[in-house]
């Protein structure tokens, strides 16, 4: 027998002995098991996103630490029933550039309050009704439309710089005008101040805290977010 016969006889047998003890060798190619790909989950919002902006989810290095989901705030009550800091999607993009700009001199910012539901005005109304610490809620705040924010400086240890007042205190102490606080407190309101105007967000004169985006109009919303299930 020659040498090729040979070879070929070789190939069959070693064949042969692989397939005995291995089933898949009788199947056909085609329904040998095939391992699918897993489809990635999809992220489910559970807001319009093209109204709003929930920032907690943009970005997690800002830190929240917002007053009106517990009782640490002017009126001693809790007025939401979970923390959620939502925006209009520009004011939020802002937000985000500001901190963002922070980051790089190892500072961040902390939000205090964001979008403010009228519901929650009324309430906030109805426990002080004094136009000079609250909006009417008939006329509507900038928070009502989801453009304005109450914020502050951390740094890198997540400590706030100290601004003179606690936040929502409510006396001179805390107008942009008032001169008699230390160089420092000057120096950190002066930052906070003039990062958030260079991000086209403006100042109101009583409260060195909150900036809102005046470029455009928004109306005021009755939207209330939901809380995430336990």
């Amino acid at each position: 027998m020659s040498l090729f016969k040979w070879s070929i006889l070789l190939f069959c047998l070693l064949l042969f002995s692989h397939c005995k003890n291995e089933s898949s060798c009788n199947k056909p190619i085609n329904s040998l098991p095939i391992k699918e790909k897993k489809a990635e989950k999809a992220i489910v919002f559970d807001y319009d996103t093209t109204a709003w902006t929930d920032i907690g989810l943009l970005d997690t290095t800002i830190l929240l630490d917002l007053k009106y989901a517990t009782v640490d705030n002017f009126v001693q009550m809790k007025m939401y029933n979970c923390g959620r800091c939502f925006l209009r999607p520009a004011v939020a993009q802002l937000i985000i550039a500001a901190h963002q700009e922070l980051q790089q001199k190892q500072l961040g910012l902390k939000l205090f309050d964001c979008y403010r539901p009228k519901p929650i005005q009324e309430l906030l109304w109805k426990k002080v009704p004094n136009a000079n610490y609250v909006t009417p809620p008939w006329k509507g705040s900038m928070h009502n439309r989801g453009a304005a924010i109450d914020l502050t400086i951390v740094d890198k240890n997540g400590q706030e710089l100290d601004m003179g007042t606690a936040y929502d205190f409510f006396g001179k102490e805390a107008h942009h005008t008032f001169t008699n606080h230390s160089p420092k407190i000057v120096a950190n309101r002066k930052l906070l101040k003039e990062l958030m105007v260079n991000f086209n967000l403006r100042p109101i004169r009583t409260e060195w805290w909150h900036y809102s985006y005046q470029k455009e109009k928004y109306d005021i919303s009755e939207m209330v977010w939901d809380c995430p299930k336990e």
